[in-house]
């Protein structure tokens, strides 16, 4: 088997979207010292080609009549072979647009997915802060009913495409003693009186993150998302759809790591004859290979799963349980197979400009955002717990 596509999990059109994106991929060159600026290429890219028609449903300007999971995990592993910084700007405009395609109002559906799609809009999702980032329930931010609508006030923190983004998703609380049940969701556009979004964060794979502070930041009632009180379960929604496709992005960041070891070893030469004819270096490709195919199949699988029986219903369990092992297996096992590669890789590895350098620094976010390991673990362990009673 050529190709992972070849699997019965895709179509042909997924094949075909496959072979395409790797083609264009091929001749793309973003100079990605400036992280921000990176980023901001990288949409205008993406969406001049028509990739982050993807990301949106065709209704709204999207390449399928509706959000293809499969379609997202194959894109996201093919960008993230070549370009990580590329994949996060392709997700971010999904992620930070899904709960506008899943329960805006025609109005704002058609103001901001057509956007998204052609790369004109760059777009944010802001939900974690401080003291609450797996602790949804315990955010803190508050928007506060007024006569023309909500005052928000409050901090969020690790907002991707944070101080560049030209609208927000916010999720904030409306109901202070009402826990998950009392939070909704707003659409701001950047800039906004009373919203600071410059407060830059560094972190040690550069991507574009701030801080977002709100003080008495004035939202009309059209902002509101959704229903008042239906930001959880809407964020959950939107983060479900993403949740595979973020195993995705691991695998290909596993993938690039495989293929750098594999290079490396079958022209680096010591002790009289070339690395990759040492059993010890053999064994350990096999390790390296099995940990990405196993987590896979369980991408693959939890991906299938949405597509064809769908996230809501009966089949809602089965997905979650499903994109959570995806998720849990595929960030770990990558970060297996890049330290693998790197430890091949001898001094070489951690020299700062080699590809294994980077990608060790850009693989360990996966294990925390979008439901960090311990989060799928529980979300694991509850399903086997349910399934068993």
């Amino acid at each position: 088997m050529n190709t992972p596509w070849a699997l019965p999990f895709f179509e042909d059109r997924h094949r075909e979207l496959a072979a395409s994106l790797h083609a264009w991929m091929l001749t793309q060159r973003v100079n990605e010292q400036d992280d921000r600026a990176a980023c901001r290429e990288w949409v205008h890219k993406l969406g001049e080609a028509g990739w982050l028609r993807y990301a949106v449903p065709l209704a709204h300007g999207g390449a399928w009549a509706a959000l293809d999971s499969r379609a997202l995990v194959i894109i996201r592993e093919t960008l993230s072979q070549f370009s990580p910084l590329a994949d996060f700007a392709f997700a971010m405009q999904g992620l930070g647009s899904g709960a506008i395609t899943l329960a805006g109002t025609p109005s704002q559906q058609a103001r901001y997915l057509p956007a998204v799609a052609s790369g004109q809009k760059i777009a944010a999702f802001a939900l974690s802060e401080p003291d609450a980032g797996s602790d949804v329930a315990g955010m803190r931010t508050s928007a506060t009913p007024v006569s023309q609508g909500f005052e928000v006030n409050g901090v969020k923190t690790w907002i991707s495409n944070g101080g560049m983004a030209d609208f927000y998703v916010l999720f904030a609380k409306t109901d202070a003693a009402a826990g998950a049940r009392g939070i909704s969701a707003f659409i701001v556009d950047a800039p906004h009186p009373g919203l600071q979004d410059d407060e830059h964060l560094q972190v040690m794979s550069p991507h574009p993150l701030a801080t977002l502070r709100f003080n008495h930041c004035q939202l009309d009632q059209s902002a509101l998302l959704g229903d008042v009180n239906g930001g959880f379960k809407l964020a959950m929604r939107t983060l479900d759809i993403f949740r595979a496709s973020v195993a995705g992005a691991a695998l290909g960041m596993g993938r690039r790591a495989l293929q750098e070891a594999v290079n490396h070893v079958q022209s680096r030469h010591m002790f009289g004859q070339r690395l990759s004819d040492f059993q010890l270096t053999q064994a350990r490709l096999g390790d390296m290979a099995s940990l990405l195919e196993s987590a896979a199949l369980l991408t693959y699988r939890a991906a299938w799963i949405r597509d064809t029986a769908g996230s809501d219903g009966p089949a809602a369990s089965a997905y979650t349980q499903a994109a959570a092992m995806a998720k849990l297996t595929a960030t770990e096992n990558a970060c297996q197979v890049i330290d693998m590669a790197l430890q091949m890789h001898g001094g070489l590895g951690v020299m700062v400009g080699n590809k294994l350098e980077s990608l060790y620094r850009d693989i360990r976010s996966l294990r925390i955002y979008e439901g960090a390991s311990e989060v799928q673990q529980l979300i694991i362990g509850k399903s086997v717990l349910k399934a068993g009673t």
